[in-house]
């Protein structure tokens, strides 16, 4: 499971992007995809779901 670094998070907007620590790109992520609670700078875990935009993180998870 890939693993990153949250750049930033809109809680009031519901989504933010993941810095993902192997490959250096920003994963968009929704706050329907989030299992826990995540701020800027939080270590997570993910999965990488492909959408008709593109990619997002799903299953975000502090570790």
């Amino acid at each position: 499971m890939p693993t990153g670094t949250v750049k930033f998070f809109l809680e009031q907007k519901g989504y933010g992007f993941i810095l993902d620590d192997d490959t250096n790109e920003e994963i968009f992520v929704h706050v329907s995809g989030l299992i826990d609670k995540v701020n800027p700078e939080d270590k997570v875990s993910f999965e990488v779901i492909e959408d008709k935009r593109g990619k997002k993180a799903n299953e975000v998870k502090k570790i």
